[in-house]
């Protein structure tokens, strides 16, 4: 028996290291080319099933394209409803290794002709840095996939010698749905549908199991492969909670429906094989998974606006507070979480700016107290954000921007901090004490929000600058006028409450500036934006 077992358990092991191998391996190795593809081809709803089927395709992996996907929803790359698209499509390309598995790794014993790749891709891996090591860790992980399909099609046919499912009975929709249910478990205890949809294509290939049992096995992989969206969607954002549930009910009801129409379905993969002069085996199971996740797909792509707005009714908007932009999953992509540290630093600073706005202006909001403390909120969360991010060393840019980021959130945090200082005085701005000085901040609030919309915001940085020099250079003057006397109809104490307000307002400015500057400096590793 335990030639049958161990065979079987190492086979499944290795299948399992070698995909979480290769997938990691791809996506690193592209890099931001697979994010910027997935960002430039959403604008329809069908060029973003296009897109998220060829990214899972590409990347063996559809949760690396869900929390990619998430991520850009949450930076607001992309819109939910794109997303929507994209989560019926990553579904799909999740069943192009069923194909890869049935048309080569089941007809060509590829196990022992991959060897070498494990020895070349781990001396990749070991001997170089940056991409050739990811390459490196993508062929030792293919490498390593093949052997292991070829050891578990070596346990598969000796479990297949001592027993074999195909002789249970298998009648009616009972029998199949304790399968289904079997196929649900598996995947809930491997953890990847890939690995539960493999072992389904060797136990048909060696005779385990007959057609109809495989396929009822392949409809609960795929309905089981959403327990992974639910674990990932826990303690996440609004927008990790809905794309997690939109890919959790597409794949259920497509998966329903393909057990409803169970016999429909079986007629017409036999009828496809019969055209086709092949026997019922594991490519027209991969025909078939194919096919039941298309049939979800021709029915849910119409209906993506209402599909997106039934996730949102589900799942509704929290209080409109800023939590909802960072998310613990994007940690994995560097860029991409840079990226959606970027975007909140923008809202916190663009809100600010706002708030300084009308407190100049004595059209202070009842709840601006509230507000500021939960921009303060946020930035301290914004930076545990972003020293967690581990930038590949190798990479300048990226390393900049995350420098910037936590240079401009010092700035921020210092604003806030004197934000809310102005906010409980009792300073009138509107007297003509204090014009100059506040004439010369508005016109720094002015360059600030434009600086921080412009594409090329250089000649404004300069501009910001220059303000807040001139309000510097005025405050010193107004201090060496209030110490000498030289002012005259105000009190000592008036005097001095003008020179600190004028104070007040010189180091805003400055904060604003440099706030300014570090954000646009940081935009050096930014992801393009979908048009």
């Amino acid at each position: 028996m335990l030639d049958v077992f161990f065979p079987f358990a190492g086979g499944l092991g290795l299948f399992l290291i070698g995909m979480m191998l290769l997938s990691e391996g791809l996506v690193a190795f592209a890099g931001g080319s697979l994010q910027r593809v997935l960002v430039a081809f959403t604008g329809t709803p069908l060029k973003a099933f296009g897109s998220g089927a060829l990214i899972t395709a590409l990347a063996q992996s559809s949760t690396a394209t869900t929390v990619t996907l998430i991520g850009f929803v949450s930076a607001g790359l992309i819109t939910f409803t794109q997303a929507i698209g994209v989560v019926i499509g990553a579904s799909l390309g999740n069943t192009a290794t069923g194909w890869i598995v049935a048309g080569l790794g089941l007809k060509i014993k590829l196990g022992f002709y991959t060897l070498p790749l494990i020895g070349v891709g781990a001396l990749l891996k070991l001997l170089t840095k940056g991409r050739s090591s990811d390459l490196g860790r993508a062929l030792a992980g293919l490498g390593m996939l093949f052997l292991g399909l070829s050891t578990l099609q070596e346990g598969m046919q000796g479990l297949a010698a001592n027993f074999s499912f195909a002789s249970l009975p298998a009648g009616g929709y009972g029998a199949h749905a304790l399968i289904l249910l079997g196929g649900v478990a598996l995947t809930a205890v491997l953890q990847s549908s890939t690995a539960a949809i493999a072992m389904t294509l060797t136990a048909l290939d060696a005779g385990t199991l007959n057609f109809a049992q495989a396929a009822t096995m392949v409809i609960g992989a795929s309905i089981g492969t959403t327990l992974t969206g639910v674990l990932v969607s826990i303690g996440g954002t609004i927008y990790a909670k809905r794309t997690a549930l939109a890919y959790i009910l597409f794949n259920v009801v497509a998966g329903l429906i393909a057990f409803g129409f169970l016999p429909l379905f079986l007629k017409a993969v036999h009828g496809l094989a019969s055209l086709l002069g092949l026997a019922p085996g594991p490519l027209m199971l991969a025909a078939f998974h194919s096919l039941f996740i298309a049939v979800g797909a021709v029915i849910f792509l119409p209906l993506t606006q209402r599909y997106a707005n039934l996730m949102r009714r589900l799942i509704p908007d929290r209080a409109r507070v800023l939590e909802h932009h960072l998310d613990a999953s994007l940690l994995g992509i560097p860029a991409l979480a840079l990226e959606t540290s970027q975007r909140t630093l923008e809202d916190v600073a663009k809100r600010l700016f706002d708030l300084y706005g009308q407190a100049l202006d004595m059209k202070v909001p009842r709840a601006a107290d509230t507000d500021v403390s939960r921009r303060q909120s946020m930035l301290n969360e914004t930076y545990d954000f972003v020293a967690r991010i581990q930038v590949p060393s190798e990479d300048k840019d990226m390393s900049a921007q995350r420098s910037a980021q936590l240079h401009a959130i010092d700035h921020l945090l210092r604003l806030a901090h004197r934000l809310q200082d102005i906010l409980a005085s009792e300073t009138d701005f509107n007297s003509s004490k204090h014009a100059e000085a506040v004439l010369l901040t508005r016109t720094s609030l002015d360059l600030a929000h434009r600086a921080l919309g412009a594409v090329t915001a250089d000649d404004l940085l300069r501009q910001l600058e220059s303000q807040a020099m001139a309000l510097a250079d005025q405050t010193r003057g107004l201090r060496r006028e209030v110490l000498s006397g030289v002012i005259t109809g105000l009190d000592a104490a008036d005097a001095l409450r003008i020179s600190e307000v004028s104070r007040v307002l010189e180091r805003m400015s400055n904060h604003i500036w440099r706030t300014c500057h570090y954000l646009v400096l940081a935009r050096a590793a930014k992801l393009p934006t979908n048009t």
